[in-house]
């Protein structure tokens, strides 16, 4: 099995409650580093101008670049649900090392201000899925844009779209991703 992120680009109103909230949940200090990420994105001008949002987890890819790029063996995608996992105890820092945010396309790999941080990122929620509850991003979004659960009922119930305004999907790394999404329109 293969967990998964739904995304509606068209709900998203940038309001970072996601964010926040997985900040807040994981204890993530203010600063540099967050688990879930929401950027705004702005084209077109008067009289069509364009504005979407999107919001940017770990998407715990199916051939995850960062694995193999870490020399400590630091992070895993574990076999029974594929979520991606770092292992901070054995991570040399971003001091030492980064090999694993220069390896991923999305750079999901995130580092405290703190000297020589470890580095840190989304892990669905692990506590929470194992009480059978969602991650905290998608229990907390006000929108209802987000949602998460195995890859293939995420594409059953929300369909194939692997695209948004702001996202390609890298075939080589096969991004664990559906989407709804909001297109510039020319």
């Amino acid at each position: 099995m293969q967990l998964a992120y739904y995304f509606d680009q068209t709900r998203c109103t940038g309001c970072y409650t996601c964010t926040v909230a997985c900040k807040d949940w994981h204890d993530v200090p203010a600063g540099p580093a967050s688990w879930m990420r929401v950027t705004a994105i702005e084209k077109g001008k008067y009289p069509n101008p364009f504005l979407a949002y999107l919001a940017s987890p770990c998407f715990h890819c199916a051939e995850p670049a960062c694995v193999p790029a870490c020399p400590v063996n630091a992070i895993t995608k574990r076999k029974e649900d594929g979520i991606v996992v770092v292992d901070r105890e054995k991570c040399l820092g971003k001091d030492e090392c980064q090999l694993c945010l220069e390896a991923c396309s999305y750079k999901v790999p995130q580092f405290g201000a703190e000297e020589n941080a470890k580095m840190q990122k989304c892990d669905f929620c692990l506590d929470r899925w194992a009480e059978g509850k969602q991650p905290i991003c998608v229990a907390g979004c006000p929108m209802r844009a987000l949602d998460a659960g195995p890859i293939e009922e995420m594409q059953a119930k929300y369909g194939q779209a692997r695209e948004a305004e702001g996202f390609a999907y890298a075939e080589d790394l096969k991004p664990s991703v559906v989407f709804k999404p909001k297109f510039h329109k020319k």
